[in-house]
């Protein structure tokens, strides 16, 4: 018979709370009302013959390129965010080396490193889950291969700052730094001009969450050229579909559709701050799409009261540091007001009294 290698029987699994997953999905941050109807009318136009031929990613990466304002070699487009993580890990990590996360993070990055047999060193956020600079970089040895970055990130929405990236990628050249920009269109700073000034900087983009096409499936890894030329040896060339690159530029030249649904998402945010000011709910203020709240002894009766009233929203109890904690996603106006309006049902339904926590943070 034959035996997994040790990593793969050690690692811990990835299980989102996908099943059954009816009514306003506030629950995985993606676009609930739909992509582009640009994308819509691309879709109609494609036949059997498109299915039938294996899929070319090259001329659309040419498109991604242009549209980050960079060179083609630059850029390699992925089986969303989620493979351009495991691209990087098996590009750069070994095992004897160390990965370095900051946490509460996204899962996958942990995953993937540990998958290669590497080491993964977690830091805790600091207080309000602020990034702690000084806690990474006096974490940084010969042996970090690989830092991952969430930015905004997912489940807070704190964000880091340029001069904090700045003196990570300067204390670590040995390393590959992976900014993801997963939530880029809601916060509007990137670092990917600076792949230019850095060869150990890489950034991701997904489609997955202002553009509305989680089932696509594409995501953007950039980086320098040089480094890039390793990381596609590790790719497959036919990892994105022939649908979702069919599709890509309309989805990349639909500014409109991107522009308001992000000004809606951005009212939306500001408007659940002061419900949850006025209901006495602590939160942290937010730069993505959606706004991560304490519940308490609250948290489970206040998600299954939302359920039941037709609104998913995530229950995020079990990450790092983030116990009693719920996260809720943020959409458009409509969306909005049909969450606040439920919220306050659901408050009354299971009296809920104000935590001892201050109510914002």
């Amino acid at each position: 018979m034959p035996e997994p290698r040790k990593a793969v029987r050690t690692l811990k699994e990835y299980h989102p709370p996908l099943g059954g997953r009816r009514g306003l999905r506030m629950d995985f941050n993606e676009n609930a009302s739909g992509c582009s109807n640009c994308v819509l009318e691309k879709l109609r136009t494609l036949d059997g013959d498109l299915l039938s031929r294996y899929p070319e990613r090259e001329p659309v990466e040419r498109l991604a390129a242009e549209f980050l304002g960079l060179d083609a070699p630059q850029v390699v487009l992925t089986n969303g965010v989620d493979e351009g993580i495991h691209l990087l890990a098996e590009t750069y990590l070994e095992p004897g080396d160390e990965a370095l996360i900051v946490v509460p993070t996204f899962s996958m990055y942990e995953i993937y490193a540990l998958a290669t047999g590497a080491s993964v060193a977690a830091v805790q956020a600091g207080k309000n889950f602020r990034f702690p600079t000084a806690a990474v970089l006096a974490c940084i040895t010969p042996q970090t291969k690989l830092i991952a970055i969430a930015n905004p990130n997912n489940p807070t929405g704190q964000v880091v700052s340029r001069e904090h990236i700045t003196d990570i990628l300067t204390a670590a050249p040995q390393a590959a730094v992976l900014i993801d920009e997963a939530y880029y269109d809601f916060f509007g700073e990137t670092m990917v001009g600076e792949t230019a000034n850095f060869e150990n900087l890489f950034v991701a983009r997904t489609f997955s969450k202002a553009y509305g096409l989680a089932g696509f499936r594409v995501g953007i890894l950039a980086g320098n050229a040089d480094q890039m030329k390793f990381v596609r040896r590790v790719s497959s060339p036919y990892n994105v579909n022939g649908v979702a690159l069919a599709c890509m530029p309309e989805a990349l030249a639909d500014r409109d559709f991107i522009n308001n649904y992000v000004a809606q998402v951005k009212h939306g945010r500001s408007a659940l701050e002061q419900e949850l000011i006025a209901q006495g709910i602590k939160f942290w203020p937010s730069h993505a799409n959606f706004i991560l709240t304490y519940f308490g002894e609250f948290r489970a009766p206040f998600v299954d009261a939302m359920r039941a009233r037709g609104i998913l929203v995530r229950d995020r109890h079990r990450d790092p540091g983030c116990a009693g904690c719920v996260r809720i996603t943020v959409g458009t106006e409509e969306q909005t007001d049909k969450l606040i309006a439920a919220m306050r049902n659901a408050l009354a339904d299971i009296h809920y009294e104000p935590q001892s926590r201050e109510a914002r943070a």
